[in-house]
């Protein structure tokens, strides 16, 4: 038993080391090419850290400064290297119009959540099936239909046209969350208070939201994430350098046949440290959240 155990717990082991590999080589890679010049990195016998740590990628990234080693014969590859200087503003408007959307995730989330779970109203079960029913709906069945109301409302490029298109189907799932850790709260704790002659909106701020501020916390991550990687309808939407979002900025270097690895690869990490930074507590908060929701 005992060697039948052991194997056992080794073939788990393996199991979790396979995985890690598989999720996190890729980044682990891409991080470390970051900090090679593209000379040492398509050298062969490697010599990648001949040189050093190489930060000059960055540094053009985010400066605008060429590093004398891309001025070597086949390690600059001068299409890219312009395209890349968008990065941080990619990146700003990405950050942009995922922070809207998670206050209005948060903001709107928790007001219908607490209707649904508190108050009582003709159709607040068909309106609540209506809501989660929606986002059943294929993102991709969405675009055209998004993209004429944009385009009439003359807000193609917008900031704003993104935001509302992406609380629009973040929203049911925030909705989701809240309702289930609101209902989890005992009813005759917001009673007491109402008693007491506290309006709705008050229980609703000094109660239901302190008790229940992980899955808040959570979903408002969450949605963020979303929103900020989210990819078809900022290439639909954002047709311009200046307002495209970072998932529209790196597939247009993807399909760059003219590559710099070493910009390529430090503009995929510098685009990734938002959602990177935020794994964390999505993964707590949201976890916690569901529990909660779940012990209803």
């Amino acid at each position: 038993m005992r060697a039948q155990s052991s194997l056992r717990r080794g073939f788990l082991y393996g199991a979790a080391v396979l995985v890690a590999c598989f999720w996190f080589g890729p980044l682990v890679l891409v991080g470390v090419a970051s900090l090679v010049p593209d000379g040492n990195l398509l050298s062969f016998p490697p010599r990648w850290f001949a040189d050093g740590i190489f930060f000059g990628n960055y540094e053009y990234i985010l400066t605008g400064t060429l590093p004398d080693t891309y001025l070597q014969p086949g390690a600059l590859r001068g299409a890219i290297s312009q395209e890349v200087r968008f990065v941080p503003r990619s990146m700003l408007n990405s950050a942009i119009v995922a922070t809207g959307v998670a206050l209005i995730n948060i903001v709107l989330g928790s007001l219908a959540a607490y209707a649904f779970a508190r108050l009582r109203f003709p159709g607040r079960a068909a309106a609540f099936n209506f809501v989660l029913a929606s986002r059943l709906l294929p993102t991709i069945a969405l675009a055209v239909p998004y993209y004429t109301i944009v385009s009439r409302f003359g807000m193609l490029n917008s900031r704003l046209a993104l935001l509302l298109i992406y609380s629009v189907l973040t929203l049911p799932f925030t909705t989701l969350i809240l309702t289930l850790n609101f209902r989890a709260v005992p009813q005759a704790i917001d009673e007491a208070a109402q008693i007491e002659g506290a309006s709705p909106m008050r229980v609703l701020w000094d109660i239901m939201l302190p008790l229940t501020l992980p899955s808040v916390v959570g979903v408002g991550l969450f949605s963020f994430m979303l929103a900020y990687s989210e990819f078809l309808f900022a290439l639909l939407i954002m047709t311009s350098s200046e307002t495209r979002t970072l998932p529209v900025l790196f597939g247009s270097l993807a399909t760059n046949r003219d590559v710099a690895w070493g910009l390529l690869t430090a503009s995929i990490i510098l685009g990734s440290l938002p959602t990177l930074v935020l794994v964390f507590p999505v993964w707590r908060f949201m976890v916690r959240g569901l529990t909660a929701g779940a012990e209803q």
